[in-house]
């Protein structure tokens, strides 16, 4: 993917992983950019341990992998810091 579709991706899946995870998350433009852009990243090596495709563009399937690696980071962050839902 381009860098351009790599911060439209993040964006959307950042936003969307931090909708569907319970508590508050810090952060504005930027976290929800980099939470997104990790997320694209696990998703797409979990998909292909699992035989899927990773990421590909600025498309449907891109944006639930990175949304589903995004919450899977988010998860792991949480339990990590200690920081629990409110």
């Amino acid at each position: 993917m381009g860098f351009l579709s790599w911060i439209i991706v993040g964006l959307v899946a950042g936003w969307l992983a931090k909708r569907l995870m319970p508590g508050p998350e810090p952060g504005g433009f930027v976290a929800t950019l980099v939470i997104g852009v990790i997320g694209a990243v696990v998703g797409g090596w979990l998909f292909g341990m699992i035989g899927g495709q990773p990421t590909t563009g600025v498309n449907i399937y891109s944006i639930i992998v990175a949304t589903i690696g995004a919450v899977v980071f988010l998860w792991v962050w949480k339990a990590l810091t200690g920081k629990r839902a409110a």
